[in-house]
């Protein structure tokens, strides 16, 4: 395969994952993983497609999660960064690879604290990202009984790996939605 395009991704999306919550949730990480790569001068087109692909296999091979993923982009030619992407963002959880380059510690966190972020809006009278904050989303962070699912452990962790906070990270995941709202049907109601 030559390089692989956003296009490329969103086929594989399409063919793989049939739930629109999954979906929704790579769109996300792929907004906000483009975001992250704008503010450190990194190619935003490589960084979200990491986004979009992450989670190919989660639905339908969950207990075989990245490894999927990872054998269908190794049978169709997809480079390495893509692949210990892929890897690395379940580091700890399914996989031990850790991530090491900044675009696998920046998908390693976002991964989760996007979920948590867009799981803040919904709760939300307006249905709006447009309108949520992070002291907010800080507050809700705390109710271990919110979004139980969401490993906070592993953002916590992200967080050290990047040299930031919780609290910073979630500012910028905001943003990152802010800007795809719409698209992502976060504009609200």
């Amino acid at each position: 395969m030559s390089i692989p395009t956003r296009a490329d991704a969103l086929a594989l999306l399409n063919e793989l994952i049939t739930k629109e919550s999954l979906k929704k949730h790579s769109l996300c990480v792929e907004s906000v993983m483009r975001h992250y790569a704008r503010m450190a001068g990194e190619d935003e087109e490589v960084w979200g497609i990491a986004g979009l692909i992450h989670d190919l296999d989660y639905e339908k091979y969950p207990d075989q999660h990245c490894y999927i993923t990872v054998g269908l982009l190794r049978e169709r030619n997809w480079p390495e960064e893509y692949i210990n992407a892929v890897l690395s963002h379940a580091w700890g959880i399914c996989t031990d690879q850790a991530p090491t380059t900044r675009l696998e510690k920046t998908l390693y966190t976002v991964d989760e604290l996007a979920g948590f972020v867009v799981a803040c809006v919904l709760v939300r009278p307006s249905k709006s990202i447009n309108d949520l904050e992070a002291p907010s989303v800080m507050k809700k962070w705390r109710q271990k009984d919110f979004a139980a699912t969401v490993d906070r452990t592993v953002v916590e962790r992200g967080a050290q790996l990047l040299g930031s906070t919780v609290e910073e990270i979630t500012k910028e995941v905001i943003l990152a939605l802010r800007g795809d709202a719409k698209e992502l049907g976060l504009a609200g109601t």
